[in-house]
């Protein structure tokens, strides 16, 4: 059933009967945040299904796309990953040995440190994440199919107003 031209979904469904059964809250926010947790779902799965394709990890994507995006020569320190990708040392070292291990990435010694390391993104882990990358945001357009450019940019722009806050709490 359409309301308003958008088809009815399953949020509208449960928004309706909290409505009936408790008048008296203000339900509104279902409607905005139960989608958002849906959508993180359906792109969790479309996630997992990418990464799986190219057999990696979401943790492994992360560290290959952070030196991806580093650019030539297409390395970090470990301190610099950590930033990236929000684990602790310890982790970071059994990720970095994991991925060494698969030979996606390399330690070099840092010419600008005598005791420093920095972490290479060898041809493979290029290879892999730039294909990783490509199904990715195949599986990725297919979520936003339903919507057009003008509705996709709003709706970046929407989220980028509600999420801000979180990435730069003051």
């Amino acid at each position: 059933m359409a309301i308003f031209g958008f088809m009815q979904d399953e949020v509208d469904r449960l928004v309706a009967a909290w409505r009936r059964e408790r008048p008296d809250l203000d339900t509104r926010p279902l409607e905005v945040l139960s989608r958002v947790t849906r959508l993180a779902r359906h792109l969790d799965r479309a996630r997992r299904s990418a990464f799986a394709e190219h057999n990696l990890e979401a943790w492994e994507f992360d560290v290959l796309s952070a030196l991806r995006r580093s650019g030539e020569p297409y390395q970090l320190s470990p301190g610099a990953l950590l930033n990236q990708t929000l684990v602790t040392s310890g982790t970071m070292t059994n990720r970095i040995d994991r991925l060494a291990a698969k030979e996606l990435v390399r330690r070099e010694p840092d010419p600008a440190d005598r005791r420093g390391v920095l972490v290479v993104l060898t041809p493979k882990g290029r290879a892999v994440v730039d294909d990783t990358l490509t199904d990715l945001l195949a599986h990725e357009q297919k979520l936003l199919a339903g919507l057009t450019d003008r509705q996709r940019d709003l709706l970046a722009d929407l989220l980028r107003d509600l999420v801000a806050p979180f990435d730069n709490p003051e």
